[in-house]
Formats: structure tokens, sequence, C-alpha cells
């Protein structure tokens, strides 16, 4: 199905979400230190110009539209992800990122954003839609 209006850019920032966790899932792999500490930096500098303002839109464009149609559940383990990998960013911006700081937000990036297309995402379209409906 073809994504609403208003989640198809969302939708299409977390291709580069989801190059992140591959890029940290690849350097763990590989155990070399200088990798590590550059997909660490790549990630906490991604998370900075591009994933911080994806959190923001959809913190103040999708997450109320579900908050007022009661899916609290929802909307609280985005922001609690949201909130987890905001920290752990903070972390990988650190001069010696910790490889299993860089290993838990790569995981959760990848797991948050197959959440989101699968889950929030979907709840949040037929709540769009049905707002399209009652609009015309």
């Amino acid at each position: 199905m073809k994504r609403h209006e208003q989640l198809q850019d969302l939708s299409r920032e977390h291709h580069l979400a989801l190059k992140l966790a591959l890029l940290a899932r690849r350097a763990l792999e590989s155990r070399e230190v200088p990798q590590i500490q550059a997909a660490a930096t790549t990630c906490a500098k991604a998370f900075v110009s591009d994933l911080e303002p994806h959190f923001v839109r959809e913190e103040s464009d999708v997450l109320p539209l579900l908050a007022q149609a009661g899916e609290t559940a929802l909307v609280e383990r985005t922001l609690n992800e949201h909130d987890e990998m905001r920290r752990l960013a903070a972390q990988l911006d650190l001069a010696a990122a910790d490889p299993a700081t860089l290993q838990r937000f790569g995981e959760l990036l990848g797991a948050h954003v197959r959440f989101e297309e699968h889950e929030l995402f979907e709840v949040a379209q037929r709540h769009l839609t049905a707002d399209d409906k009652t609009n015309d």
C-alpha cells in the first residue's frame, strides 16, 4: 500500500537509518578498532544532521495524531526509543566510543525503523486515511 502523503518523506528517510544500522553491524563484525570508531563517528554525525530532525518531525506531526486517537502504547514506545537513541548517539560522539554502545545503537535503530514501518506508520496510515475521508 502506498504511504499517506504525510508519511512518505518520513518513510523514505528510514533508508538512511537502515544504512547506518548496517554500517554499525559491519564495523563491529570487522573487529577493527579504526573501523568501529569511524562508524561510531559517522552514526553520531548522521544522528545530529538527519535522525534528530526526523525524530522531531515524527514527534510533532505523527505522534500527536496517534495520541489523540488513543494509541498511547505506540506513542510511548516511539518516544522511549527516540530518547534511548538520543542518549546512545551522545555517547557515540565521544572520542573513544564503546563498541557495545555502537552495537546497541545499530540494533535499536534497525529495530526501530522496522517497528515504525510495520506498526506505527500502519496505524497512522489508517487514522490519516480516515481523517481524509471525513474531510471530503
